[in-house]
């Protein structure tokens, strides 16, 4: 859990990074959290009860973030905080849990990942992480209006097999999923220039709204598999999925 919550205190890179290569955040089926979700926790005086489920939540408030201060520490859920991934910290959502932020002035929007507590400065729902709080343009101000909509995980899709434990060919590799097909584009151009391959964007639609999945592809054999799967991290892909 951090311990302080205003920006005066915390600190960003010294010369702003370039995050719009790192995808949104894939809601997926994860346990809770087993010391992140007691079912009630005091911060400075004050009681919060945290949620059984972050089934049809949505809120409108002020989104803060948070940086270098607290970059590697460990988080309310038990992760290390990354300042370049795309998470949050949230008083009452259970850990984990997925929501979709939208900048009420920008209209900009991104899917983080809530494994952390906080913020706990009067008036505030959120405290991003810095990618998260760059591609939403809250940096500068370090404060926006925001609603806040937890999303339901995405079914995982298996890697096909056949009988005999080998993969179906063609394949396509999932790079990323964002809140914003314009990111989704990004990041495609630039896979498909840096692989030789072509790609494609695979809508999702939910009840909270459409996820933009970034696909590569076709994967032919397992040669061609297994070479991207050592170039997808120097691509700064350090997470994907095989589809079909």
């Amino acid at each position: 859990m951090k311990t302080s919550d205003y920006p005066d205190e915390d600190y960003g890179p010294d010369e702003p990074v370039d995050v719009s290569h790192i995808p949104d955040a894939v809601p997926r089926n994860e346990p809770y959290s087993k010391y992140g979700n007691p079912s009630s926790y005091t911060v400075r005086g004050r009681t919060y009860r945290v949620l059984e489920t972050g089934a049809g939540y949505r809120e409108k408030g002020l989104a803060s973030w948070y940086g270098l201060k607290f970059h590697g520490r460990r988080t309310s859920s038990g992760e290390p905080y990354d300042m370049y991934a795309m998470t949050a910290a949230h008083k009452t959502l259970p850990l984990p849990t997925w929501v979709r932020v939208t900048n009420l002035e920008n209209d900009r929007t991104v899917v983080v990942k809530v494994n952390d507590r906080g913020p706990f400065h009067s008036g505030r729902i959120i405290d991003l992480s810095y990618a998260a709080a760059s591609k939403l343009g809250v940096l500068g101000k370090g404060t926006a209006p925001v609603e806040v909509v937890a999303l339901p995980a995405e079914q995982p899709v298996p890697a096909p097999v056949t009988s005999v434990g080998e993969r179906q060919f063609p394949l396509w590799i999932q790079a990323g999923a964002f809140a914003s097909e314009t990111n989704a584009q990004l990041l495609l151009r630039r896979l498909e220039e840096q692989s030789g391959l072509a790609g494609k964007i695979k809508p999702l639609e939910q009840l909270s709204g459409r996820i933009y999945r970034v696909w590569l592809g076709p994967v032919d054999d397992e040669h061609q598999l297994q070479q991207l799967s050592e170039k997808l991290p120097e691509w700064g892909i350090d997470s994907y999925r095989v589809v079909q």
